[in-house]
């Protein structure tokens, strides 16, 4: 379903500021892999997740998505195929139309558009049916403004958006990351959720140690535009966080020091 060879990207070249962040990136998902992704600060992790979706075009290597060579594509011609949660709330809707609006143009993806956001009583109540899914009463407030919702809420109603089309690959961005613990907790049932009952090819950034083991049916750590580690489901299976920090310290060869890493919780 995804397929990544040889990808490098080097960013602001011939300047002090130079930077290496992909570095000869290969990773193969197949249809259904619910894959974590996690590595200290400036590992290269949302620069993969850009290079996938066309935020960044990589400097030589190849990106194929459902069979596509994807690679030359720029973002809007991919979001057909791609769905994707920010870690910002407020990335992933529009808050000045409704709740009805925002899933009409979520529903809108890949299809030919007009001048207008249309919303007929027959959508309206297929949204009213997705919404039920989040078990939050959303379906009861179709007309709200989206940015009258708490972050909580919008970051479901965002994950609803990406995935009630069944893209081809969905991306998840640290989309816990900004909220307290309760509603980050919501967040990743809810996409445990979505992510098994509906089979989608997941890739999902965090720097939560506890989530990216218990999430998914593989996990792979980034270094310095690197994957480092990969482990697959049975593996994954006997893996705890202090194993997890164990291995990285034998592979880097010094202790794992990041700030913004949780180990649990």
């Amino acid at each position: 379903m995804l397929h990544i060879q040889q990808v490098c990207k080097l960013f602001n070249p011939g300047t002090a500021d130079e930077k290496l962040a992909l570095v000869h990136i290969n990773l193969h998902l197949k249809q259904g892999d619910f894959v974590t992704v996690i590595g200290s600060n400036g590992a290269g992790k949302s620069t993969l997740m850009n290079v996938i979706s066309g935020v960044t075009l990589p400097d030589i290597g190849c990106v194929h998505i459902a069979g596509r060579d994807v690679s030359a594509m720029l973002e809007h011609t991919r979001s057909r195929w791609i769905g994707r949660v920010f870690q910002d709330p407020l990335a992933g809707t529009a808050p000045s139309m409704t709740i009805a609006e925002n899933l009409a143009l979520a529903y809108a993806r890949g299809r030919q558009r007009g001048l207008s956001v249309g919303v007929s009583r027959q959508r309206k109540s297929s949204f009213r049916e997705q919404l039920e899914i989040l078990g939050l009463g959303l379906e009861h407030r179709l007309s709200a403004k989206v940015g009258l919702l708490s972050g909580g809420e919008r970051q479901a109603l965002s994950l609803l958006m990406a995935t009630f089309t069944q893209p081809s690959l969905l991306l998840l961005d640290e989309h816990t990351a900004a909220l307290d613990p309760a509603r980050a907790e919501m967040i990743t049932r809810l996409t445990d959720k979505i992510v098994r009952e509906t089979s989608l090819t997941t890739l999902m950034v965090t720097h939560n140690m506890e989530q990216a083991i218990r999430l998914g049916n593989r996990l792979i750590m980034m270094d310095k535009g690197k994957i480092i580690l990969d482990i697959g489901a049975d593996q994954k299976k006997q893996l705890t966080v202090e194993k997890l920090l164990r291995e990285f310290e034998r592979l880097r060869g010094e202790k794992f020091v990041d700030d913004r890493v949780m180990l649990g919780g």
